[in-house]
């Protein structure tokens, strides 16, 4: 017999539906608000940025120069970690290997896609193991010798080399950074017999080159501009499109005759592979809005490099179109590592 319904009671099979329904309801608002919550509690602890150089390299005045006013916006510490070694594939591994729960970043050269066109074995894939935020500055990169060499222009460096095949060496901050990659595309175009020899990043190399003990070396301006300026390092020639404005007298390579000479370096930030969108986009929105305090503008530019902050989506198309490119100028000039 069908209980009443008289008295307003619902039956029982319906009155459960309901009690269900119900609950269902209350456990998909707790878990929105509890999504929402995570969400605006991030970040709840200090922060890593790790760069894969030493201390005093261009990848890390870039970093640094981030991180202290990313700090502020994000109310959090961003602890820099330098891991320097095997040409920045040290700390890129770590961080591809973190958690991916946007506390562990990376910053790290345009030398990164360079590495698997050199390295066959890499432990890690720079486009698959990770996911960009933006990229951070672009900067010329500018060959120099030491101020005590009797060289004062690429037309007498490339008459030296030449004059004693097989006897000198330039310096890159690692194999695959964009000096190196300059200095093999200078070295086909100019024809010279020279040997590189990569360093534990650019401050360790440009000391051997203010002590001679290296001929010359291509290197990105952030480390080494005041070098200059302060009359340690003697630039010849950068890679820019025009003449850069702190060095007005310096030719571009175009200028000389090595138009092909024309890479930059670029700095990005990556967090690893499966970090969630909303934490890309939140890191991308902090990241972006430092790069456009008038503070940090300058102290890039003062750098020699220059602000960028694209978005996600075209710097991760930016990083696809930059890795081919790499992997052509590898193959073309017939670079091998020693």
């Amino acid at each position: 017999m069908e209980p009443s319904t008289q008295t307003g009671e619902q039956p029982r099979p319906a009155r459960r539906r309901l009690l269900i329904g119900a609950a269902g309801a209350a456990l998909a608002s707790f878990a929105g608000g509890a999504g929402s919550l995570a969400a605006t509690a991030y970040p709840s602890k200090p922060l890593r940025l790790v760069i894969p150089y030493p201390p005093g390299g261009p990848t890390d005045i870039v970093g640094r120069i981030v991180a202290a006013t990313l700090a502020e916006k994000l109310g959090q510490s961003v602890v820099v970690e330098n891991r320097p070694g095997a040409s920045g594939m040290i700390g890129a591994d770590a961080v591809a290997k973190a958690a991916p729960d946007g506390y562990v970043l990376l910053v790290n050269v345009s030398g990164q896609l360079v590495n698997p066109a050199l390295y066959p074995n890499m432990p890690f894939d720079p486009l698959k193991d990770f996911r960009g935020i933006t990229n951070l500055a672009s900067t010329p990169i500018q060959l120099v010798v030491s101020s005590n060499s009797p060289v004062r222009s690429v037309a007498d460096l490339v008459a030296l080399v030449r004059s004693e095949p097989g006897r000198h060496n330039f310096a890159s901050s690692s194999s695959g950074a964009p000096g190196h990659l300059a200095g093999e595309v200078f070295k086909t175009a100019a024809k010279l017999d020279v040997t590189h020899i990569p360093y534990k990043g650019s401050a360790p190399a440009l000391t051997d080159v203010m002590g001679g003990q290296v001929t010359y070396m291509l290197d990105s301006m952030p480390s080494s501009i005041s070098l200059v300026k302060g009359g340690r390092l003697r630039a010849l020639a950068v890679t820019a499109d025009q003449r850069v404005a702190a060095l007005p007298d310096v030719p571009t390579f175009a200028e000389l005759g090595y138009p092909n000479v024309n890479l930059t370096s670029w700095y990005g930030m990556w967090a690893p592979a499966h970090t969630p969108s909303d934490l890309i986009a939140s890191l991308y929105r902090n990241v972006s809005n430092v790069l456009k305090q008038p503070d940090v503008r300058a102290r890039l530019i003062d750098a020699q490099a220059m602000p960028v902050g694209d978005t996600p989506e075209h710097f991760d198309a930016f990083c696809r179109s930059e890795a081919k490119r790499y992997a052509d100028i590898v193959r073309l000039a017939g670079i091998r590592l020693q």
